[in-house]
């Protein structure tokens, strides 16, 4: 699998042959419900009235997001290992880890760019992206129990429905603390 370019910095949560081990999926996923709420946050106070710009905002927030990511972890880890310099496999390893921040924003910019292409209202596309991150969030649970090798459960939708509103209740914040 690592032989092929197009798996460079993506490797699948699951797979029969190599799944991914706990040291990756856990960054993995935290970088993936950090990059979903992001994008709910730059999504909430957008204005669709300037066409392509929320699709521009939120590809920002992912990008930026990304970027500052990388870096945070390069520093934290940087500390964590000494003066050890990282080796390619481990930057690669860790670029991979933080693929989830930018995959948060690929489903919004496609609903967004229905809405500018005019195939639906972009106050529609902006809700329905809206949703689709708090689905996002929400189904996380299901990948941890599955990681957990549990099966989901009542439990699992409740948790699930927990840590969509944690994320809701974090992004609100945001949203009223910086707009």
């Amino acid at each position: 699998m690592m032989n092929r370019p197009w798996t460079v910095l993506h490797g699948p949560l699951f797979s029969r042959s190599r799944p991914l081990d706990r040291e990756h999926a856990a960054p993995r996923i935290s970088a993936y419900i950090y990059g979903n709420i992001l994008i709910l946050a730059a999504l909430i106070p957008l204005h669709l009235t300037d066409d392509f710009v929320g699709i521009l905002i939120v590809l920002g927030t992912a990008a930026s997001t990304f970027v500052a990511h990388v870096f945070a972890e390069a520093v934290g880890r940087r500390v964590h290992q000494g003066a050890i310099h990282p080796t390619k496999s481990e930057i690669l390893h860790h670029l991979r880890d933080s693929v989830p921040i930018l995959s948060s924003a690929s489903v919004p910019c496609l609903i967004l760019a229905m809405a500018w292409l005019g195939w639906i209202e972009p106050r529609t596309a902006q809700l329905a992206a809206e949703i689709v991150i708090l689905l996002r969030i929400g189904g996380t649970v299901v990948v941890i129990d599955r990681l957990n090798n549990e099966r989901s459960s009542r439990a699992t939708v409740i948790a699930s429905a927990v840590v969509t509103l944690v994320a809701t209740a974090i992004v609100v914040i945001k949203v009223v603390m910086t707009h």
